[in-house]
């Protein structure tokens, strides 16, 4: 028998079977949802109300003033619904916004906000 000839002959080998289970990627939990509210007092104009509405949150005069009216008809009004740190600092930027120049009263303060987690 010649050398080039011979052929070692390897035993087949089979390869174990192995299931493959693909995790579905578990999705990011969204952050909770905080609502800016918009308290109502008798110093402060519709105008006022649409200027900051237009100036902190970037509302159009329609949505500031539908806001207005809000707030004038029920005590309250949401602003804006958003995580807890961008409405803390939307809450906080309408208490340092300032007075109301075309309000009679001798008032002369910001108008209150406040934050609640949306249910």
């Amino acid at each position: 028998m010649n050398e080039s000839s011979a052929a070692v002959l390897e035993p087949e080998v089979a390869e174990p079977k192995v299931d493959v289970v693909v995790k579905e990627k578990n999705k990011p939990k969204q952050q909770p949802r905080y609502n800016v509210v918009l308290w109502d007092d008798p110093n402060h104009t519709f105008d006022y109300v649409i200027r900051m509405m237009h100036d902190l949150f970037g509302h159009t005069y329609e949505k500031g003033r539908e806001i207005a009216k809000v707030v004038d008809s029920s005590g309250r009004a949401i602003c804006l619904t958003t995580t807890k740190e961008h409405a803390e600092l939307k809450r906080d930027q309408i208490h340092a916004f300032g007075g109301d120049p075309l309000s009679s009263s001798q008032i002369n303060v910001s108008m209150k906000a406040s934050i609640e987690p949306v249910m």
